[in-house]
């Protein structure tokens, strides 16, 4: 093994925030449940609309455990709802129509939505109710961006780039608010806030920044991991949107010096993208499991990285508890 001053540079924080946490924990606790209590023969502990959080290996993992995933409400069968088998909707929010539609066919829902997603459910509520004409920057098709949007989608237009402000025809008598998705980060909305602002002077900001904590923090991480690096690799699903930013800040921090790998888990790296680098910067978007890290970690110790430091910018302290129905349940330990 080669031990010429290869070494790792490991971001923290990295990988779960709060909202993750919170959700995994939510359909854990309700198969915790169901297995002590026991449930109608043939029918799934919990059923689970879209990805709980955007990552395959937490989904999978939670599928064996034998939970159900389902794309929309109609898959979730008559027999499980009659049954009061809870369905639960992800971190990533839903909009009105669905809990509609719950509340329809009578389901017992427990909500895992980060609480942070709420807030911004809820801002646009408050603003719609004050005459205001809300612009939302977002990813088109992203799970948070589709519940936010369902709030009113008469009221609130969805935005990606600046390019897209072009579009928007607003007179100046009308009261503008912006909001944001989440998991965007201050400098990726920078370009398109400015251009709202320009085109729309009048435009009134959020009360406080709807840009998550956990967003911020990693970003801010891997910044400071990519100075340090020769190449970075964060470990990540493809539609998680936080990881694929955490790539694209990796990159622009490496400018041409190097290039920013997104992974799955220690069998997507390449050998190859290590041709000639000292220095190996590693980080998770929020809704990885650490174990994912230190297989990528064990992985390139196994290539001779075998040094190892911490980039560390804030030590964070945030919990959110369990909906309320689940409190009084013996909570699992954190995966």
């Amino acid at each position: 093994m080669v031990t010429d001053g290869r070494r790792i540079v490991l971001a923290d924080p990295r990988g779960f925030c709060a909202g993750v946490d919170r959700a995994i924990l939510t359909v854990q606790t309700i198969l915790r449940a169901a297995g002590r209590a026991g449930r109608p023969a043939g029918l799934p502990p919990v059923y689970v609309r879209r990805q709980i959080v955007h990552n395959r290996h937490v989904v999978e993992d939670l599928a064996a455990q034998g939970a159900v995933f389902v794309e929309e409400l109609a898959e979730v069968p008559d027999e499980a709802v009659a049954a009061g088998i809870p369905v639960v909707f992800s971190a990533h929010g839903v909009s009105p129509a669905v809990k509609a539609e719950a509340a329809a066919r009578g389901m017992h829902v427990v909500d895992a939505t980060c609480p942070l997603v709420s807030k911004v459910h809820r801002e646009v509520l408050r603003f719609v109710r004050e005459g205001y004409e809300i612009i939302y920057i977002g990813h088109r098709g992203h799970d948070e961006a589709v519940g936010v949007v369902g709030e009113s989608p008469e009221h609130v237009h969805l935005i990606e780039h600046a390019a897209d402000v072009d579009g928007l025809d607003f007179a100046p008598d009308t009261k503008l608010v912006l909001l944001t998705q989440t998991t965007l980060s201050v400098d990726e909305t920078a370009g398109t806030i400015a251009a709202l602002k320009a085109r729309f002077p009048w435009i009134a900001m959020p009360p406080n920044s709807d840009i998550c904590y956990a967003t911020s923090n990693r970003q801010a991480a891997v910044k400071l991991v990519a100075e340090r690096s020769d190449c970075v690799v964060i470990v990540g699903s493809a539609n998680s949107s936080n990881s694929v930013r955490l790539v694209e800040v990796a990159q622009e921090g490496l400018g041409a010096r190097g290039t920013a790998h997104r992974v799955d888990d220690a069998g997507d790296l390449d050998p190859a993208w290590f041709d000639g680098v000292t220095a190996v910067g590693v980080s998770s978007g929020a809704s990885v499991p650490d174990e994912l890290v230190s297989g990528v970690i064990d992985a390139l110790q196994g290539m001779g990285y075998t040094g190892m430091s911490t980039v560390e910018t804030i030590r964070e302290n945030m919990h959110f508890v369990l909906p309320a129905e689940l409190r009084s349940a013996r909570q699992p330990s954190r995966p």
